[in-house]
């Protein structure tokens, strides 16, 4: 199994990669490209232009050469890759397969963000996937951590993550959700027997299940 990915952070190459080995996936299968100018794009527009859809499609075309699915691991970008439907392989969008993870489990799911304007989109992505186990979403930015992350100060952030997915787990969430790939990092730092989702494993054990069960 070859696996592409689309990443608009370089950051996030290396949790994807870590990712993969604790699924037993080696370097070889893998392929990064990273694309902080799309999101850029997005972001200085304040839109998705034709233009910029087409720079998505065309990399995504080439990502699929020789890869049996592609992930895309930027909010910004997934729902963008989305809609485009006449990709040769499967495009399998890391934020997505999150939401569907967590509605599996079900309960009472708390989704942790860094930045005040994610929470619209994440709870409107996560309530996509609602079913009968789900008995509420609630999707909470976690002041600061932006802010330090992008400072430089991980140890600092991470630690407030954790500290905010434990809150959450004394506040009675059946399952804490984290909902951009580098808070993966946090994970480890979760109190002993709190089970916490992050996109890359997430995204990757989607995959394997889709592989396994052709």
């Amino acid at each position: 199994m070859h696996i592409s990915f689309l990443h608009t952070l370089e950051g996030n190459r290396k949790i994807f990669d870590d990712a993969a080995k604790d699924l037993g996936l080696s370097s070889e299968q893998l392929r990064h490209e990273i694309r902080t100018d799309l999101r850029l794009a997005i972001q200085q527009t304040g839109m998705v232009t034709a233009e910029i859809t087409e720079q998505i499609k065309h990399c995504l075309v080439e990502l699929s050469t020789g890869a049996d699915a592609v992930v895309v691991t930027c909010a910004t970008l997934s729902s963008v890759a989305a809609a485009i439907d006449d990709l040769p392989v499967p495009i399998v969008r890391a934020d997505a397969a999150l939401a569907a993870t967590a509605a599996r489990i079900g309960g009472h799911i708390v989704v942790l963000c860094a930045l005040e304007s994610s929470v619209e989109p994440t709870r409107r992505l996560f309530a996509e996937y609602v079913n009968e186990k789900v008995d509420s979403i609630k999707v909470v930015n976690v002041a600061g951590i932006w802010d330090l992350f992008t400072g430089g100060n991980l140890d600092a952030c991470l630690a407030k993550v954790a500290r905010a997915a434990n809150q959450a787990y004394d506040a009675g969430a059946s399952v804490v959700a984290f909902a951009h790939p580098w808070m993966a990092q946090a994970a480890p730092l979760v109190h002993a027997g709190r089970v916490v989702l992050d996109s890359p494993h997430a995204a990757l054990q989607a995959i394997a299940n889709s592989n396994a069960a052709r």
